[in-house]
């Protein structure tokens, strides 16, 4: 019998030796090669102290409640909706930030730091990203890490919008993005919003759009905010800089909730069939569901039933939200069921 196995068999007898290897790796945070030094026995043996003092509960993990109710919330999301991921953003009030102001602004921040560390963890060599506008886009693109470098190709899935400020705009933000990563863009020199049908079929077969619409079929990973018509008129494309009262009324007439990448859609997460959507310079909505990694980020008690009418028509494939939003989503759940 080896001697490590002897002095196993023997330091089994005492609980004070596999607390102090424990102790010393968990509290202290000393490597299991410095312990195995302090403690003249093996690294192997080191290691099945630190996992008997697990099994036999001398040491225990625990997530505090606000914290550990976020992996919850995640686990009900992902299960009643069949979602390939979500991430929760935990409040501001349980949070590292607590000290800082509770509002609608620290959210978006903090679930577009969830979005770009996602992103990060995600994307992969020749992958082709579509990207949205928006103000969560223009945060998450302001976490990501500049010495994470791939080869990956950054794409807008819509033309610009003139009443949006310049660094929010999806040229803006694509441009920010292909460099953040050191990888090619496209976008869509034309705005997002013709003034008739005839001029918005023109321009889509101009050359350099043509090219980007081309380019849609390729993206496999889409990334972007939501606009809110319910309760509120909450989406910047709701406002008159954008369209006017009568296109307005026509979406309501057909039971607008939502906007994603320009696309206005219904309580069930079907398209509106509107004179909009022919003169609309973006990816239309069926070839968006076709998109294999469709990422959602929002952080708005108020876009709860817009996300919820998104999940029915399968527009989102991972939701990344704060949990005060998944909590509503899920109360809104539990009151049609």
């Amino acid at each position: 019998m080896g001697r490590d196995n002897m002095l196993l068999r023997e330091y089994n007898q005492s609980t004070f030796i596999i607390l102090k290897a424990a102790y010393l790796y968990y509290i202290k945070g000393l490597s299991q090669n410095e312990i195995s030094d302090k403690l003249q026995v093996s690294i192997t043996t080191v290691s099945r102290f630190i996992k008997k003092a697990k099994d036999e509960k001398i040491i225990e993990f625990v997530i505090k409640d606000p914290y550990i109710e976020c992996i919850h919330l995640e686990e009900k999301l992902k299960e009643t909706f069949g979602l390939k991921d979500v991430i929760i953003a935990p409040d501001p009030a349980v949070s590292h930030v607590e000290n800082e102001k509770f509002n609608a602004e620290n959210r978006k921040k903090l679930v577009a730091l969830e979005g770009a560390r996602y992103l990060q963890r995600i994307i992969k060599k020749d992958d082709v990203l579509g990207v949205s506008w928006g103000s969560t886009m223009y945060y998450l693109i302001n976490y990501l890490n500049p010495c994470q470098k791939v080869d990956a190709t950054f794409v807008t899935l819509h033309g610009s919008i003139s009443c949006c400020e310049n660094e929010l705009d999806v040229r803006t933000l694509v441009s920010r993005m292909a460099k953040a990563f050191s990888g090619k863009k496209y976008y869509i020199l034309a705005e997002g919003l013709m003034s008739n049908r005839a001029i918005a079929e023109y321009m889509k077969k101009e050359k350099s759009i043509a090219k980007v619409f081309n380019m849609f079929d390729k993206v496999n990973i889409s990334i972007n905010g939501i606009g809110s018509f319910y309760p509120n008129l909450d989406s910047k494309l709701s406002k008159k800089e954008y369209i006017n009262e009568s296109e307005l009324e026509k979406l309501k007439n057909k039971n607008v909730v939502g906007d994603i990448a320009l696309r206005f859609f219904d309580a069930n997460g079907k398209e509106c069939k509107t004179d909009l959507k022919e003169r609309t310079i973006a990816i239309d909505l069926e070839s968006f569901k076709k998109i294999e990694t469709k990422i959602t980020i929002a952080a708005d008690d108020n876009k709860a039933y817009t996300i919820l009418s998104a999940l029915k028509g399968n527009l989102i494939d991972v939701l990344i939200i704060d949990y005060s939003l998944g909590n509503s989503i899920m109360k809104l759940v539990g009151k049609a069921s």
